[in-house]
């Protein structure tokens, strides 16, 4: 029994050297592997880093961009108002122009029309025959009916009629 008991524990250390190589074996490779990973971890942990460098230097960049951008904008809106307050006094004037255009042939209209309500109709039938039938029917029509008439009279009829009928439209 004594030599069982022998073989047994002999078998049994034999044993134990073979796991105890084996777990070496696996220590070892667990610490290779470590080494690894831990390699692999500061590998990551670089280029973790270098993409938060890059994202605050791109949100960097964005943030001058959108600056200079509203600046711009800005500008614009600047321009636009002034554009807009110029063009609006341009309008005002041109208004403004008509209107005294308007009292100026007014006025103009009236003078003419009394030098020729103050001549004789013959005089005045001359002048408005030689004259462009536009130019005569803008007088005629400044002038009194009665003028009128006297000065027909003493027109040529057929431009006399030409006259009458612009005068009637």
């Amino acid at each position: 029994m004594r030599y069982i008991f022998i073989l047994f524990f002999l078998y049994s250390s034999l044993f134990a050297l073979q796991t105890s190589d084996k777990i070496f074996e696996c220590t070892k490779i667990f610490e290779q592997r470590k080494g690894e990973l831990l390699v692999e971890l500061e590998r990551i942990d670089e280029q973790k880093q270098a993409l938060n460098s890059l994202k605050i230097a791109t949100e960097n960049l964005l943030k001058k961009k959108k600056a200079k951008l509203d600046q711009q904008e800005e500008a614009l809106n600047t321009k636009l108002a002034e554009l807009t307050k110029k063009e609006n006094a341009i309008k005002a004037m041109r208004d403004e122009n008509k209107k005294l255009l308007e009292r100026l042939k007014s006025t103009k209209m009236s003078k003419i029309s009394q030098t020729f309500s103050k001549m004789k109709a013959g005089a005045a039938a001359g002048v408005l025959s030689d004259m462009p039938t536009d130019d005569a029917v803008a007088i005629l029509q400044s002038l009194k009916p009665k003028v009128v008439g006297k000065i027909f009279t003493k027109m040529d009829p057929t431009k006399a009629a030409k006259l009458t009928e612009l005068l009637a439209k």
